[in-house]
């Protein structure tokens, strides 16, 4: 039996629920470690003099990296779909086509936001709600962020075609190996050598250099598809494609990029505090986000491979299944976040001067995440299967047409505390709204083997 026929055999034919399990847990785990060292960034850089200014800028570029993981994933899940679909018809050759060209496009845009970013990265800082304190430090870390932005889409890119192949153990050694790294480089220019932010900055440059090696090595031993320069589509449609699947990605990552850019600039009257102990508190809900993300990302190649080869049922299955764990999983973690959260903050915040913006922020983010897994699980499907109109249309609720008008408003209501609340009640909002897609989905899908 072929590479192609075990493949096939193990994507239709294992339960649902261990395959997403199987799938999933890679990913959780990775992106948990990701979550860790950006968590690691902030704890480090807050332990000095100017902790406050220096854990703001680290927040400002958060957000910096949301528009280049935004171009990243939607090369990454475009392409994986195709690859998915391709390699369900046993057409390996495709699969390579769809791959290359994401890998080197994902590259080129990535060296295009490494030029344009450094010509201007001053104004680029402000644009993205720095304050004047903590502006040195934002351009400091800017620098390196912006110096691996073409290795780090070619990262992601890599990370999600490994998935989309099945191949999502080896994805989690690449970007955990980076994560590990990333953290003992944070002790090691931070404490060891005193380098402070622009010592964190080196940190994430070098560890996402180590993993993007790793990941090009798995994919050259692991993979059924091949990156090949000479394999890369001369076809427009094809890049059109990618780019039209990938899209929801681009939107649901972009505008998180705007939102951010959005809560930094209302967030500046209220100082460096504010901007930390926010960036704290979204960093470690975001750590439970990756929880339910990765669990969706899990059942994302799974949803593509089976609706391919007509097994809805089984599409059926993963989607409750991939709900219904997720909800369990962050509930867990929401709750222990809001228990322990004075301990995590005084813990992350330790030279603050006002521990409470954190603490109090962190315990309304913890309402809104278990909203999560109503409306990230639906998203993935319908961007799984193709069907990039719905899954645009998802992708704008969280952070665009839900989350911008709600922090405006409350912002004008309560100040500092609508600021606090203005995702919680978005996220809410979004996982209600997303009910009435996952019953369409369920009754609207035909029975196994008949077209769509």
């Amino acid at each position: 039996m072929t590479q192609a026929d075990l493949h096939y055999k193990k994507m239709t034919e294992t339960p649902v629920s261990h395959l997403i399990i199987r799938l999933g847990l890679p990913t959780t785990v990775s992106m948990l470690i990701t979550g860790i060292y950006n968590l690691a960034d902030s704890y480090f850089v807050g332990l000095g003099e100017f902790g406050d200014s220096q854990q703001a800028a680290t927040g400002i570029l958060f957000t910096l990296q949301s528009i280049i993981q935004a171009f990243a994933f939607m090369w990454g899940h475009g392409s994986g779909t195709f690859v998915a679909k391709a390699l369900a018809d046993r057409d390996a050759k495709s699969a390579t086509r769809y791959v290359s060209s994401a890998f080197f496009a994902g590259s080129a845009v990535g060296a295009l936001l490494l030029i344009f970013g450094l010509l201007f990265l001053e104004p680029f800082m402000r644009l993205l709600g720095s304050t004047e304190t903590a502006l040195p430090y934002a351009m400091k870390y800017g620098f390196w962020v912006l110096l691996s932005c073409p290795i780090m889409i070619a990262s992601i890119v890599l990370n999600n075609n490994l998935r989309y192949e099945g191949k999502a153990f080896y994805s989690m050694i690449g970007l955990t190996a980076g994560g590990l790294l990333n953290i003992f480089g944070d002790w090691l220019f931070i404490r060891g050598f005193g380098m402070d932010i622009f010592g964190a900055g080196m940190a994430t440059a070098i560890s996402q250099a180590v993993s993007f090696l790793i990941l090009f090595y798995f994919y050259k031993k692991m993979a059924q598809s091949r990156i090949s320069l000479r394999e890369i589509s001369r076809d427009g449609k094809e890049y059109i494609s990618i780019i039209k699947v990938g899209f929801p990605s681009l939107i649901r990552q972009g505008l998180n990029s705007i939102s951010g850019g959005l809560l930094n600039t209302l967030m500046r009257p209220y100082g460096d505090v504010m901007v930390a102990g926010m960036s704290v508190a979204n960093r470690f809900s975001s750590l439970i986000m990756f929880v339910g993300l990765g669990i969706g990302q899990g059942f994302q190649p799974v949803a593509s491979f089976n609706y391919q080869a007509k097994k809805y049922t089984r599409v059926k299955k993963g989607l409750l299944f991939t709900t219904f764990f997720g909800a369990c999983l962050v509930t867990v973690l929401a709750i222990a976040g809001s228990v322990f959260a004075e301990p995590i903050v005084h813990f992350l915040q330790q030279e603050t001067t006002d521990p409470t913006v954190g603490i109090t922020a962190l315990r309304y983010a913890m309402i809104g995440v278990l909203f999560l897994p109503l409306s990230v699980p639906v998203n993935m499907l319908f961007q799984s299967i193709r069907r990039a109109g719905i899954a645009s249309f998802l992708s704008v609720m969280r952070s665009g047409a839900l989350f911008i008008p709600t922090l405006l408003i409350t912002n004008a209501l309560l100040g500092r505390t609508g600021i606090m609340i203005a995702q919680p009640i978005a996220d809410i909002l979004t996982g209600l709204f997303s009910i009435p897609f996952i019953v369409y989905f369920l009754r609207s899908t035909p029975n196994d083997g008949l077209e769509p």
